[in-house]
């Protein structure tokens, strides 16, 4: 039993009473926090790791068509290949709530980089490793909004969870033993006021 160190009045059992109302509110409002941010995050760990697996395959289709240019073209004219790369990719992101949760929507905008190489110095390889990089560079902002989504999430739920076990195993309990320690008190002291009554409106016996 946990009893909060205060004087057993009857101002002191409303305001616990009015304590334990908001603590259990509280509680069944993170409670379905933490259900929908366990939902959420389960949903966002397997979009993460599908989108893991894509990228992954696309960045090993982009660097053996990279290395058979290499073998082909020799490295230095594959070099002097990439450093021809002009345009550029800008990326905005914008967050997003969930259950007061900032979550990242990463939107890319403008040309994406193309190489402006020679035709008769290169080989197919070099044109299938540039597709596959572009492949991989469209992929990675969703990959990489997923993640920190992941991380976010994870963390949120972390905190939700232990603040949910906090008002089960110790506000909650401690309010309701505090109301019952003062019920007790205030109940004792009625029988007292009672006795006490019943005593003074008692006939004297010795007179």
């Amino acid at each position: 039993m946990s009893v909060i160190n205060i004087a057993p009045t009857r101002s002191n059992l409303l305001q616990q009473k009015s304590s334990l109302v908001f603590a259990r509110e509280g509680y069944t409002i993170l409670d379905k926090k933490r259900e929908v941010l366990t939902m959420e995050l389960l949903g966002m760990v397997n979009r993460a790791e599908e989108q893991q697996l894509k990228v992954t395959q696309l960045m090993e289709k982009a660097y053996n068509a990279l290395e058979l240019a290499w073998l082909t073209m020799g490295r230095e004219k594959v070099e002097w290949a990439a450093i021809s790369v002009n345009g550029t990719t800008e990326v905005d992101v914008i967050n997003h709530g969930l259950m007061g949760v900032p979550l990242p929507r990463i939107d890319t905008h403008g040309a994406p980089p193309t190489l402006t190489y020679s035709l008769a110095d290169t080989t197919a390889f070099l044109d299938e490793a540039s597709q596959a990089f572009k492949e991989v560079l469209a992929e990675i902002p969703l990959l990489a909004s997923l993640e920190v989504s992941v991380r976010r999430i994870a963390r949120e739920l972390k905190k939700t969870q232990r603040r949910v076990n906090a008002l089960e195993r110790i506000f909650i309990p401690n309010f309701e033993d505090t109301i019952r320690f003062i019920q007790d008190n205030l109940e004792e002291q009625d029988r007292e006021e009672i006795f006490r009554m019943q005593w003074l409106r008692a006939p004297d016996k010795d007179a």
